[in-house]
């Protein structure tokens, strides 16, 4: 076991009187994290991981002890919608920007009906937030909800770290102080390869998301642990949307006479979500079916193919990936550990049509007779870049040919 605590005596500000202003605030004091404790703001903080290394930092928020797959997502914002998108179900997110909390948060950026990172790790929290859309600070929204948030990090190490050596079961605690048992407990938890995540974000019960205009099409999306933007998306172009629970039998959703299938993103390990393949297996021949993410995956492993764990994943806003169709560059935003492989699929119709270029692997595909396609990336922008916005329009078009 290590201890690691690089660049741990850097000065930390906390503005404590004065106003909101931050260039020359009328009182302030630059507070070191030990002081941040002695102080009272604060409560020592350890995070261990699995090979052994130990990160010290100070919690900002909640209290207690959460294991998960520790990941780096490199947006430099947009952490509200990081924290609610369920595909983070069963992971701690270190923010590689330095500065977090700034922004506040607000009743809109949020992507599901709860936080879902299991626990969140930054270089330095900020607790007076300064933008006209707050209503409050991310330490509040964190705390009220029980999520451990910690600060004192030297997040561009541990990001080295996970680039280095790859992403790797983790545990935060407050409690306990003992680095050796807390590495033991980070090799003992579940951490996400075989498990399945999706039964404990998917919607209940299946039910119609607010349609505002006339709808021209009916669209069921598949919950997978979808993302609001998903359903807003497919609304805005003139869907009528169902949303029902990944456990939904084929059956059910024919009887529901739509025009197209959404299947959205999701948490976790494809693999064990047989039951979502085999509904996909008897709907893509009947329907128009647009995957994102881990429905991407999903229809990957409908079509005969495999997939496999990424060293580290894609996780952020800024991920280069390229049509191979026109040859066009778009930036997206990402979040998946795993990835399709693409040789796995032997059918000769399905075509790779999208690549990452930070590692060239697979970023969508489609069939060319049956009218199904897929990318791995998040086109709902939430957050994130809105280059893969026409990606639903093609869902649209599919429709419109079948109609």
């Amino acid at each position: 076991m290590r201890l690691e605590v690089p660049g741990w005596r850097r000065p930390h500000w906390r503005p404590l009187t004065g106003g909101r202003g931050f260039a020359q605030p009328p009182t302030s004091l630059f507070l070191y994290p030990n002081d941040i404790v002695s102080l009272g703001l604060g409560m020592n903080a350890l995070l261990a991981l699995e090979d052994g290394t130990v990160y010290q930092g100070v919690a900002f928020s909640g209290k207690g002890e959460v294991t998960g797959e520790v990941v780096f997502n490199t947006g430099m914002t947009g952490y509200q919608e990081i924290l609610t998108d369920p595909s983070y179900k069963g992971q701690i997110v270190t923010m590689t920007y330095p500065l977090i909390g700034n922004c506040g948060v607000n009743g809109n950026d949020i992507e599901s009906d709860r936080i879902r990172a299991e626990g969140f790790v930054v270089r330095e929290y900020e607790p007076v937030p300064s933008n006209w859309r707050s209503q409050g600070t991310l330490a509040d929204y964190l705390d009220r909800r029980g999520i451990i948030g910690i600060e004192g990090v030297d997040t561009r190490a541990l990001t080295r770290h996970i680039r280095m050596a790859g992403a790797m079961k983790g545990v935060i605690s407050t409690e306990d102080t003992d680095p050796d048992s807390l590495v033991e407990k980070a090799k003992a938890s579940p951490g996400l390869v075989g498990r399945d995540l999706v039964k404990e974000v998917t919607c209940a019960r299946a039910y119609d998301w607010p349609q505002d205009k006339g709808a021209r099409f009916r669209v069921v999306a598949i919950d997978c642990g979808m993302k609001y933007n998903s359903a807003r998306n497919l609304a805005a172009r003139g869907c009528a949307v169902t949303i029902v629970p990944a456990h939904t039998r084929a059956e059910e959703i024919e009887a529901m006479n739509p025009d197209g299938i959404f299947v959205s993103n999701g948490p976790g390990d494809p693999e064990p979500i047989s039951y979502v393949v085999e509904t996909m297996k008897r709907l893509v021949v009947r329907y128009p079916l647009f995957g994102i993410c881990l429905g991407h995956q999903l229809l990957g492993l409908a079509l005969g193919g495999k997939t496999y764990k990424l060293k580290f994943g894609h996780h952020g806003s800024n991920h280069p990936v390229k049509d191979l169709r026109n040859g066009k560059v778009e930036i997206s935003a990402q979040n998946h550990g795993f990835c399709v492989d693409i040789e796995s699929i032997k059918d000769p119709d399905v075509e790779l049509t999208h690549i990452n270029l930070n590692d060239q692997t697979v970023e969508g595909i489609r069939h060319r007779n049956l009218p199904v396609f897929s990318v791995q990336y998040h086109p709902e922008a939430s957050p994130g870049p809105h280059d893969g916005g026409y990606l639903f329009d093609q869902f649209i078009e599919l429709m419109e040919e079948r109609a």
